[in-house]
């Protein structure tokens, strides 16, 4: 009984892995992304990013360079995509990155 209790104390003090942290911080930002992009993209860039046909890009095959999208998000392209700097911060546009991202197809 000893020897599991130590075993058990032993797994509990040890550090997790970076990826093992980040696995459970990663899904977060995945989820919040999911419900920023459905309260903020889905209009134009369609449920789960799948849309229309229309002149907005699929998302799916967008996510290439963090920094276009997240430069695209805040100022807006070609009076198409309006801004989104008024009412989304680098957070809520960080998490959707990660949403996008994690969609993403080939």
């Amino acid at each position: 009984m000893a020897a599991v209790l130590a075993a058990i104390v032993f797994t509990l003090t040890m550090p997790r892995p970076a990826g093992a942290q980040d696995a459970g911080e990663d899904e977060a930002k995945v989820a919040k992304g999911q419900t920023t992009y459905a309260e903020r993209c889905s209009h134009c860039h369609g449920f789960n990013m799948i849309n229309s046909g229309a002149v907005v890009p699929d998302l799916r095959r967008f996510p290439d360079d963090k920094d276009r999208f997240f430069n695209t998000v805040k100022q807006g392209k070609n009076n198409r995509m309006p801004p989104w700097s008024d009412i989304l911060n680098d957070d809520d546009i960080g998490a959707v990155w990660a949403y996008v991202s994690s969609q993403r197809k080939p």
